[in-house]
């Protein structure tokens, strides 16, 4: 399972992720909202673990713009911040679970294998037209019942496109969202020609003058 640990306490971010990486958990640290933001949006996470309260960007704020991305990894919040109003404030930016400080180790290590349980709020699928992008075992369920595996930046690509179906992608913001920053631009009409080799040239729309967008196998 790959994670993002957002905190700014250096103590505390050390000591969480010596016990995460321990319970077989790959861990990835950001010290503010900002580098957080930059992980969120450029790799794949299974769980977030986010402090409330973080320098650059705040915790509800850097959790609203992944959400707002369509980052469908499962978040827990951290904070020092308790009152009722506070957790449903974590609650409605987007968190699954919100925790305390100071905390348990075991709690938190408990809450996190019940997220990694749960089905997410985007469900275990996405639907492209009669088939289904498998979020668990990322390849594509076809009408039929059979299934297409695809690489990890196929898979994202499609993900992207899937999670916001009518929604149209510049090809700068699917190279921001998919691929490294510094790669080519072509890098995105190199993997959709990928895509439509596999499933079809229907599977993705071109909005000439504008991008992407997804269609339906």
């Amino acid at each position: 399972m790959r994670l993002l640990l957002v905190e700014d306490d250096p103590e505390l971010s050390e000591m969480l992720t010596d016990t995460l990486t321990d319970e077989g958990y790959e861990v990835d640290r950001a010290p503010d909202g900002q580098r957080g933001l930059h992980l969120g949006l450029t790799r794949s996470y299974d769980v977030m673990v986010i402090d409330r309260l973080l320098p650059v960007l705040d915790g509800l704020d850097l959790l609203v713009r992944l959400r707002s991305r369509a980052v469908p990894a499962r978040a827990l919040m951290l904070t020092a911040l308790g009152t009722v109003a506070d957790r449903v404030a974590g609650l409605d930016a987007g968190a699954d679970d919100y925790l305390g400080k100071p905390f348990d180790l075991d709690e938190l290590s408990a809450r996190l294998r019940a997220l990694c349980r749960r089905v997410p709020d985007t469900a275990e699928a996405l639907r492209i037209g009669r088939g289904l992008l498998d979020l668990a075992v990322r390849d594509v369920v076809l009408p039929d019942g059979g299934r297409i595996p695809l690489s990890a930046r196929e898979f994202e690509l499609l993900r992207v496109l899937a999670a916001r179906p009518h929604h149209v992608h510049s090809r700068a913001q699917l190279r921001s969202r998919v691929f490294e920053e510094a790669a080519a631009a072509s890098l995105v009409d190199t993997y959709v020609y990928y895509l439509r080799r596999k499933l079809g040239r229907g599977v993705v729309r071109t909005v000439h003058g504008l991008g992407y967008r997804l269609g339906a196998l």
